[in-house]
């Protein structure tokens, strides 16, 4: 099923945006782990961002673990975590149960559900759904730490309004970008974004952007060539997020306009270490990580919920009519899909680290 992901550490996902909870389970971790519960929280509470950018639901993200988890240390059998729905407000959707809402996955999920899907606030398909992941990538961000893996992003472009700083010192920006509500490596480009989104708002509109991803592997080599490249892994994790459309290693797609002269990667001995002078090809050469930081770029579209009149559908009515989507929604989701890209990251290498070094290993 689509709500399951990974190889060796296998990730499900439940719930929907307005039942009585939502939830993951992680199978394959070892057990023994001790796990930095107060740091799933504070993570967790990145993920609903900032309160004048983002929605007027305010879900406080309490988890229980119901399984895998005793005595303070994971026993090896799946570990599971719940967080109920408090704010829950699914009425407003009543009236607009059959009408089309332009660029979700209202359509979709009728046709493939003929009809019996929870469309309340989209359900299964809603952001809320994010929440868990970001309970796992947590853990695995403990673990991959403890090996000296490092992740953090930043908003690197909202509607236009770019952060274009250079990263000097990557482990440092990552842990400043990780202390961070609104990540930015400029902050008088943060004000502007943050004032780009909040007029947004006020325009009943929506604005999207791009989110910049580094990771440090330390001295682990991981990934395959081809079908399990190391891109392929971490672009199937990424695109779990419903707000993705697309996703670009090192240069991207600003390779096209380049000769190879101008971008290629050459090799020096730094304090008798192989290094590369550059790092266009973002960390990774045939599927492979290079030991230099991978780097990536994720592009997220703007909202699809907007208070503004959109002409759409009544399917049970089959009929043309016009929709000014209800409910709470963000102006922006790009800093809390961040968030849950610095998780998906983390699962991805995870697995990729268990699948060349073992389960025992980590």
């Amino acid at each position: 099923m689509s709500s399951i992901l990974g190889n060796n550490l296998k990730l499900s996902v439940w719930g929907e945006s307005h039942g009585k909870a939502i939830g993951c389970t992680l199978d394959g971790l070892p057990s023994g782990l001790s796990l930095d519960l107060e740091r799933i929280s504070k993570d967790l509470d990145k993920r609903r961002g900032l309160k004048e950018l983002s929605t007027a639901r305010r879900e406080k993200d309490q988890f229980e673990i119901l399984s895998g988890y005793f005595n303070g240390h994971t026993t090896g059998t799946p570990l599971t975590f719940m967080i109920r729905n408090e704010d829950v407000d699914d009425k407003v959707y009543d009236d607009t149960k059959n009408i089309l809402r332009p660029g979700h996955a209202d359509y979709t999920a009728f046709l493939k559900y003929e009809g019996y899907q929870d469309y309340r606030g989209g359900g299964h398909f809603s952001g809320r759904i994010t929440a868990p992941i970001v309970i796992a990538g947590s853990i695995a961000k403990q673990i991959l730490e403890e090996k000296g893996i490092v992740i953090g992003s930043r908003i690197k472009e909202i509607h236009g309004i770019k952060d274009e700083s250079k990263v000097e010192d990557y482990e440092k920006t990552i842990k400043d970008l990780n202390e961070l509500d609104f990540p930015t490596l400029d902050s008088i480009k943060a004000n502007e974004m943050k004032n780009e989104i909040i007029k947004a708002r006020e325009q009943l509109d929506s604005v999207g952007g791009i989110v910049e991803t580094y990771a440090l592997v330390n001295d682990y080599v991981l990934g395959e060539p081809m079908f399990d490249s190391v891109e392929s892994k971490i672009s199937q994790y990424i695109f779990s997020v419903g707000g993705v459309k697309g996703i670009s290693f090192g240069l991207g797609f600003d390779f096209a306009s380049k000769r190879g002269s101008e971008v290629k990667d050459e090799y020096e001995l730094v304090e008798n270490k192989i290094v590369t002078k550059n790092n266009n090809n973002g960390g990774i050469l045939g599927g492979i990580t290079s030991l230099q930081p991978i780097v990536f770029d994720t592009v997220i579209k703007p909202t699809a919920s907007i208070g503004q009149t959109q002409k759409t559908v009544d399917f049970k009515e089959n009929k043309e009519v016009e929709l000014s989507v209800k409910g709470r929604h963000d102006p922006c989701i790009v800093p809390k899909a961040l968030q849950v890209i610095n998780a998906l990251t983390a699962l991805a290498l995870l697995d990729l680290l268990m699948e060349e070094y073992g389960r025992k290993n980590i």
